[in-house]
């Protein structure tokens, strides 16, 4: 079910993320009186799922999720239609309008993006505002997974610093890390104020797990598995879970690890229920495990911070978050070229992406992570691959200067490899997703 439901939104997010896009080239391309032949979600070899033709132009929804398209009359574009390009320029063509038009008509779709996902961010900070967990209010320190221990981190560490930089939302520390290649986080441990070094080596493995640290809290038992041992033995919704055998283990990630400790052992387990001590003897299973997922509701342990904006405010608000999803996006493309961290190891398809969404309907989350794909894509789109709407640009300009066309032999191998290139690397992202999912 879970899956099913971040299956639903990633679906919908890129619906509404194409849809737009592609208008953003339909609208330009009909006030210049260009022909679009095709308008559809998705893509439609063979057979598509719906089509309706109105005027000149034929909507749909093909049944192949990768995408979508307006198919511009004259131009050399992914359907590769070589025969309407054999016939002599007629006015309605996009290859007789004037480069700057043209040019007009190729960023439509990235403009959007761009508009979009500020728009968006205005929309959230309006409605819903900015809550954070700031750093300073994680009482209890970190949870640091296995890459973070060997780092040279602890739970129960409390970050101060990141290259000497305070990170005032906790939540954004992993990102600092990883994006800006910090070189060391200052700790406070025991009291004691310690420098911890970050190797590259240490941030190629950060960017393939970059849940490496989050805050400790209490473990209160929230949901259970259908054969649950815990459950089986009583341990009911709400408790807290403070002991094994008498020996204190208050937070989730200790718990766990004391537990691990006593596979098919009978154990004494301490807990609070409504504020009463209680104790449950049980029998831990071959696993280690007892089948109880933690409460992670940070509003239970933690005082949150939260921001709320007027009209006014929410729209720098919303053109700064957009900004800074950008500059972070720029530097993680950064990282993929980097011979030492080899951010390449860590792309992802469809699988990642939708991983990304919640488990459950959450809208501030849903439009929040749709902003973030509509500022993705418009610069995916932007780059100058054939194929792309940067390559189309990037051939307009080239007219643009020169005062000549490329010739369109060029553009269309031009076409043809950046095809094979996009699609050599949408095979390679969803690939490394399956092979994640057999790991």
């Amino acid at each position: 079910m879970d899956a099913l439901i971040q299956a639903s939104q990633l679906i919908l997010s890129l619906s509404i993320l194409i849809v737009l896009h592609e208008l953003g080239h339909f609208i330009p391309a009909k006030l210049f009186k260009t022909r679009v032949e095709k308008f559809y979600l998705f893509f439609d070899p063979w057979f598509s799922l719906f089509k309706k033709k109105k005027g000149d132009t034929e909507y749909g929804i093909g049944w192949l999720p990768l995408g979508g398209y307006v198919k511009i009359a004259g131009m050399i574009d992914e359907s590769l239609d070589k025969e309407q390009l054999k016939q002599d320029p007629q006015p309605w063509e996009f290859r007789s309008k004037p480069a700057w038009q043209r040019l007009i008509i190729m960023i439509g779709g990235v403009t959007v993006n761009v508009f979009l996902g500020i728009f968006i961010y205005m929309i959230i900070l309006m409605t819903w505002g900015e809550e954070y967990l700031p750093t300073e209010n994680a009482k209890y320190g970190i949870m640091a997974d296995s890459i973070a221990m060997e780092m040279g981190l602890q739970s129960g560490d409390k970050i101060l610093s990141v290259d000497g930089k305070y990170v005032d939302n906790f939540m954004k520390i992993p990102a600092e890390i990883i994006v800006n290649q910090a070189k060391s986080i200052q700790v406070e441990r025991n009291g004691q104020i310690l420098n911890i070094p970050v190797s590259e080596e240490i941030l190629a493995k950060m960017i393939k797990s970059p849940n490496f640290i989050s805050p400790r809290f209490p473990f209160i038992a929230d949901k259970f598995t259908d054969d649950s041992p815990g459950k089986k033995a009583g341990i009911e919704k709400g408790d807290k879970l403070v002991s094994i055998n008498g020996k204190e283990v208050p937070f989730f990630d200790s718990f766990k690890a004391e537990l691990s400790n006593h596979k098919n052992e009978e154990i004494t387990i301490g807990l609070e229920r409504n504020g009463t001590p209680l104790e449950i003897k049980l029998t831990v299973p071959e696993t280690g495990l007892l089948g109880i997922y933690p409460n992670t509701n940070l509003t239970q342990f933690f005082e949150l911070k939260k921001i709320e904006y007027s009209f006014l405010e929410a729209i720098p608000g919303g053109f700064k978050k957009a900004y800074d999803t950008f500059d972070n996006y720029i530097k993680q493309l950064k990282l993929l070229f980097s011979p030492k961290v080899k951010g390449y190891e860590s792309l992802g398809g469809f699988i990642t992406i939708g991983k990304a969404f919640d488990t459950e309907w959450n809208w501030p989350r849903f439009w929040s992570f749709t902003a973030f794909l509509s500022i993705v894509l418009a610069i995916m789109n932007i780059l100058p691959i054939p194929a792309l709407d940067g390559g189309h640009v990037m051939f307009l300009l080239y007219e643009v200067i020169t005062g000549r066309k490329p010739h369109e032999k060029v553009m269309e191998y031009a076409q043809y490899a950046g095809m094979i290139l996009l699609l050599s690397l949408l095979l390679f992202a969803n690939g490394s997703d399956i092979v994640r999912l057999f790991r």
